[in-house]
């Protein structure tokens, strides 16, 4: 009889300690951390996070949580371009398989968006500098997220 109440005991202690851990897990989750990073030759190259949005609903309530940033061209000016050949391709990889779009921008904006092929794309042949922008969309968010490469 006392084996059975220390078991009951035990029981009721492990649900709580499991219940109170996976609610402080899912609210240090929101807004989640996605992880971005373009893949070059085998190596990666995470990408700078601009301006997102998420949204979380929770019984009858909803939870936003949007940012505002910087442009890909403003933050272009302190992201390390990555050196790459004419005509390479690069690989986009974003954690939890989202919609991706690519745009490439210029000095005024945005100036087209770039086909994307088995999530990958190919700068172009013409030696510069290039802004990327990376828009990812997910059912619950999207984020946008900018790296830079320098075709020699």
């Amino acid at each position: 009889m006392r084996c059975l109440l220390l078991r009951k005991m035990l029981v009721i202690c492990v649900i709580l300690m499991f219940g109170c851990s996976n609610k402080a897990v899912e609210e240090a989750e929101f807004p989640p951390k996605m992880t971005a990073a373009v893949e070059v030759n085998g190596a990666d190259y995470q990408m700078e996070k601009g301006n997102y949005q998420w949204v979380r609903i929770k019984g009858s309530e909803t939870e936003t949580v949007a940012t505002d940033h910087g442009s890909p061209n403003q933050m272009a000016d302190h992201l390390k371009p990555i050196p790459l050949k004419p005509d390479q391709k690069i690989k986009v990889k974003i954690e939890d398989d989202p919609i991706i779009k690519v745009f490439l921008w210029n000095e005024t904006g945005k100036e087209r968006e770039i086909k994307l092929g088995d999530n990958q794309i190919t700068v172009p042949a013409s030696k510069g500098k290039y802004i990327y922008e990376v828009l990812a969309e997910w059912t619950n968010g999207k984020v946008s997220y900018t790296f830079v490469t320098d075709v020699q």
